[in-house]
């Protein structure tokens, strides 16, 4: 048994031994790595609830960089700061020697963190290189992320690495397996240091709108949005797909290849002239043809899957399997480059790229940078948009409701900063905590009064359809849009009879395979729930794996029709007496895997 007084230290979550006195035991160690005696690397706290030291020196911590503060006072003095400056010492230099720290999240339990120079007390042990470094990178590249709700801070993540831009400027050199382009990317009007540091304005991945906080006759209910016909028409938010279709000459063992050439009427799997018909005489598609779902790309013939097809008749000709690529459903679009290489093992590469237009339309998705996201519900012509005094026609309509419900005031601040921006030519900071804080809403309402704008924001906008002028004033601005890759074109299926799997009858998966989409168990509920018993049986049986068994009267087996001596027969008592039963495919394939177990199931039959 330990002393009880004693404290257990563990390296990595291994116990290593006790100390006695814990605290100062972790205080030499972090003495030591300030002195640089130890790594830099290893972090250590003193838990008192569980009265255990725990030193991590393991990878995959996060770790953040602090100052260090002795005594009320700071290590990187302005001399420091000078030197870094004009650069005669670098960071690492701070780190070496003892000036600033990186501490895991384990050890930040055990320090006191100033947030700035004017907070610091005698009790403070460390101070933020800088305030925003509270937040990660996405985040600091949205503006005003501290008045948005937590909750919402992984949302903008998320929809920033959604978004539409321009991902690389040598797009039009790579053969990326599916990439979007926005034709027209700008510049935020708001921005923060981050992006600015990150240069994320060479490659931008948004566009700035016009928006208004206003319902239309319901259509921009909780999260959809109403866009301007007229702004989609010039180019808002319009997209290039790119994706690219690849396929090689594989070897087989036995000396076989494939062969790019134009499959033969004889191959097996031959699809019909029409498919090839936009092939060039090697088999492969040229550039700028115009392609359609099912419209062959690259012709290519196949050696037959086993071995004693490869004969044919009477052992003079190679049979040949067509196994050409074909454009996949729901797709068209324009062939945009075709290249040839070749891989390591010196067989033939072809790669095709094919390109389209996503036009926003009703269904496509759309996000601010605070986590207002939303669908389009209505593209409405200019002509029936609100519109202000000076004829300003919003791009986008957003239901007011959607920012006290979701916390998101940044976007409200954004606004009433872009507008300012906007009338004025400037470029907003808009980085977190920044000096300006509470005054920033009156710098811009100044900037807003000085064109002639209400201080707030807000305009009199009148009703497109009646021409009259809305009662209350609306809030209008600019903000900074994304158009995420969650696009209606992409995800739209439709099937009414279609291909069903060989071992259950039911009707395939998935949108690739010509699929019907899932009715689950919860759907399932729904219709119970309304007592709807029929519609459940259509959708569960007769629009899946409906099936019609014989089953035995005799034994409860079920039995088969022999077509050539035209009997029924049952394979258990020989008897011939049977009933024709309707029942689910898969219910049959679950009483032959019983079978399979040696137990025999048997189906008694009332009148």
């Amino acid at each position: 048994m330990a002393d009880e007084n004693k404290s257990y230290v563990y390296v990595n979550g291994k116990v290593i031994g006790t100390v006695g006195n814990p605290a100062q035991f972790a205080g030499e160690i972090r003495s030591a790595r300030r002195r640089g005696i130890i790594s830099g690397e290893v972090n250590v706290s003193f838990n008192e609830k569980l009265n255990s030291v725990n030193i991590n020196t393991d990878r995959g911590r996060i770790r953040k960089p602090y100052i260090i503060l002795e005594n009320g006072q700071t290590k990187l003095t302005k001399e420091i700061l000078a030197k870094l400056k004009s650069k005669e010492i670098n960071f690492n230099y701070l780190l070496r020697n003892g000036i600033i720290e990186y501490l895991d999240a384990e050890e930040e339990e055990n320090v006191l963190v100033a947030l700035s120079e004017r907070d610091i007390t005698e009790r403070h042990t460390h101070l933020e290189v800088d305030i925003t470094s509270i937040f990660g990178f996405t985040i600091n590249t949205a503006p005003y992320p501290e008045h948005n709700s937590l909750a919402r801070h992984a949302m903008l993540a998320n929809f920033t690495k959604q978004a539409q831009g321009v991902y690389a400027t040598n797009f039009n050199q790579r053969f990326d397996s599916r990439a979007y382009i926005l034709y027209y990317p700008q510049k935020p009007i708001v921005t923060t240091s981050a992006y600015d540091t990150a240069r994320i304005s060479t490659h931008p991945s948004g566009q700035n709108f016009v928006v208004a906080l206003s319902t239309y006759y319901g259509y921009n209910m909780s999260d959809a949005i109403v866009l301007n016909r007229a702004a989609v028409d010039r180019g808002l938010g319009r997209s290039m797909f790119y994706k690219t279709y690849v396929d090689e000459e594989r070897r087989y063992p036995g000396g076989q290849k494939d062969k790019f050439r134009l499959p033969q009427p004889t191959a097996d799997g031959y699809m019909g002239e029409h498919v090839y018909s936009k092939l060039s005489e090697d088999g492969i598609i040229e550039p700028e043809m115009e392609v359609a779902e099912g419209d062959a790309l690259i012709g290519k013939v196949a050696p037959p899957r086993f071995l004693e097809e490869n004969l044919g008749a009477g052992g003079l000709e190679e049979k040949m399997r067509d196994d050409s690529v074909v454009l996949k459903t729901g797709e068209k679009g324009v062939v945009d480059s075709v290249i040839f290489t070749e891989s390591t093992g010196a067989t033939k590469i072809v790669k095709v790229r094919i390109r389209s237009n996503k036009i926003p339309e009703n269904g496509d998705k759309f996000a601010s940078r605070h986590g207002q996201k939303g669908v389009v519900a209505l593209i409405v012509p200019p002509e029936d948009m609100p519109f202000t005094s000076d004829g300003i026609v919003p791009d986008l309509l957003l239901n007011p409701h959607s920012i006290p419900t979701r916390l998101t005031f940044g976007h409200l601040l954004e606004m009433l900063a872009g507008k300012a921006g906007a009338v004025d030519g400037n470029i907003i900071d808009g980085t977190a905590f920044s000096e300006a804080g509470t005054d920033r809403i009156t710098a811009y309402g100044e900037t807003l009064k000085r064109h002639g704008f209400e201080a707030y924001g807000n305009e009199v906008l009148y009703d497109g359809i009646t021409g009259m002028p809305f009662k209350s004033v609306l809030f209008n601005g600019v903000v900074y849009y994304n158009r995420l890759y969650h696009m209606v074109s992409n995800k739209i299926q439709v099937r009414s009879r279609g291909k069903v799997q060989i071992l259950t009858h039911q009707p395939t998966e998935g949108k690739a395979r010509q699929g019907a989409l899932r009715f689950g168990e919860m759907e399932r509920d729904a219709l119970i729930g309304y007592g709807a018993s029929l519609l459940l049986k259509e959708r569960l049986l007769d629009q899946s794996d409906k099936t019609e068994v014989l089953i035995c009267k005799n034994c409860g087996n079920l039995g088969y029709y022999d077509h050539i001596k035209k009997v029924q027969v049952c394979t258990v008592c020989k008897e011939n007496s049977f009933v024709p039963v309707e029942i689910s495919y898969a219910f049959k394939v679950l009483l032959d895997e019983i079978r399979s177990l040696h137990i025999m199931p048997t189906i008694k039959l009332n009148e």
